[in-house]
């Protein structure tokens, strides 16, 4: 059914031809250079045309193509618009820049390993394993379409670090646990919040008239730290999933890069959040100034839809770190296109992202003596794990050990 043959080639080297026939009975060959490559594809070939697998090279596609196919199949499923240009982004920015040449049947596993190692290398854990995750599920369509006899990918995944160092529960970019700002940092933001942004400010017109303009930063920044929401949720956040009376919020949508509405994306990520009585009375104060829009959001755009991530991260979050000092303040570079001496500044970076507001809030809630499981609700976790992994740390730090070691010694030696 296959053997391995030495052949001299018209250069006067030897090369290794494998000769088989395949399971629709028709002759095929293989040329290598070593006959360990030989060797090792005969056996491998054998055993895909007793199983009826085996895929030639010529009846293979390129991963590229394979890429192709698998982006179609996924634009036909109910999959949200985020998630589709993620798997666009991975195609086009990782995987068929690296592999897009290689047919599927000639890919190999030391290639997928090496391919996981340069993602490791150049970009985050996150991305990494998602990117990782997409070449499987690549190869995987290629093997329901007969193209590919075996997904080389499969099993290939990207460790984890300590949970400390990283949150993998964002909407697209990785916060660090070790950066939670501090209650006096977060007081001193809600205070400066105040200042500079009252709920309206009067503006002149182009007609010349004065207009009211309502201004969402302050509660917005508010209702942040003080749930623990995602940026994404609190966006699409709906006057209808906020009960004034009853002082508590509902997670129920969430607002894509697109700036469209969607459902939350797990069952956890449904949930109540209790909001302080300030809060309460800050949104009620709100309301009263907030513009009506037909979606009935609490913090709408100025056309009425939901506001995009990147005009509240330059418009709230980062002119309020700069105010109240939270910055990195970077060395100025020389700027060598305009001249010797002349000096590039560059602008402060902010110490914090919205997401560090979210741990804020979940380590107050730790802090309050509420458990584990009432810290996945709150945060919409989709499993405990991720709550442990993720503030198990804090969740350490919350028990109080001499407590319990003195009441155990009470109830051993009936000592007061």
């Amino acid at each position: 059914m296959a053997c391995v043959r030495e052949r001299e080639m018209p250069s006067g080297k030897t090369a290794w031809q494998v000769k088989y026939v395949d399971q629709y009975g028709k002759r095929r060959s293989r040329q290598f250079r070593t006959k360990k490559e030989a060797d090792a594809y005969e056996t491998k070939v054998r055993h895909e045309v007793m199983t009826g697998v085996h895929t030639p090279d010529s009846a293979s596609i390129t991963v590229a193509e394979a890429a192709k196919l698998w982006l179609e199949t996924c634009e036909g499923e109910s999959l949200q618009s985020s998630t589709l240009k993620g798997y666009r982004e991975y195609v086009n920015l990782h995987i068929s820049p690296r592999l897009g040449s290689v047919k599927v049947s000639r890919l190999t596993r030391p290639q997928v390993e090496t391919f996981k190692d340069e993602m490791v290398a150049a970009r985050s854990r996150v991305t990494a394993r998602k990117v990782v995750a997409a070449l499987g599920a690549i190869l995987k369509d290629a093997m329901r379409r007969g193209l590919l006899a075996q997904n080389v990918a499969a099993g290939v995944t990207v460790k984890e670090r300590r949970a400390e160092d990283f949150d993998e529960d964002t909407d697209g970019d990785i916060a660090a646990i070790d950066r939670i700002p501090s209650k006096d940092e977060v007081r001193m933001m809600l205070e400066k919040a105040a200042e500079l942004w009252p709920l309206t400010v009067v503006e002149i017109g182009k007609d010349g008239q004065q207009v009211i303009r309502p201004v969402a930063w302050r509660p917005l920044i508010t209702v942040t730290a003080f749930t623990g929401m995602r940026i994404s949720e609190v966006l699409a956040l709906t006057w209808s999933n906020v009960d004034l009376r009853a002082g508590l919020v509902r997670v129920r949508k969430r607002v894509d890069y697109r700036r469209q509405l969607g459902p939350v994306k797990s069952r956890m990520g449904r949930r109540e959040i209790p909001i302080p009585p300030a809060v309460v009375q800050l949104l009620k104060e709100w309301k009263l100034a907030c513009p009506k829009s037909d979606l009935e959001l609490v913090f709408p755009f100025k056309d009425g839809q939901p506001t995009h991530y990147n005009v509240a991260r330059k418009q709230c979050l980062q002119p309020l770190l700069t105010a109240c000092g939270l910055v990195e303040k970077p060395k100025a570079k020389a700027k060598t296109e305009t001249g010797a001496g002349d000096m590039e500044v560059p602008q402060p970076k902010p110490l914090y992202g919205f997401h560090d507001l979210r741990h804020f809030a979940a380590s107050v809630f730790i802090e309050l003596g509420w458990n584990a499981k009432r810290i996945q609700a709150l945060m919409g976790h989709s499993t405990i794990t991720m709550t442990f992994d993720l503030y198990g740390h804090l969740l350490e730090r919350q028990s109080d050990h001499s407590s319990a070691m003195a009441a155990l010694e009470s109830s051993l030696f009936g000592r007061n």
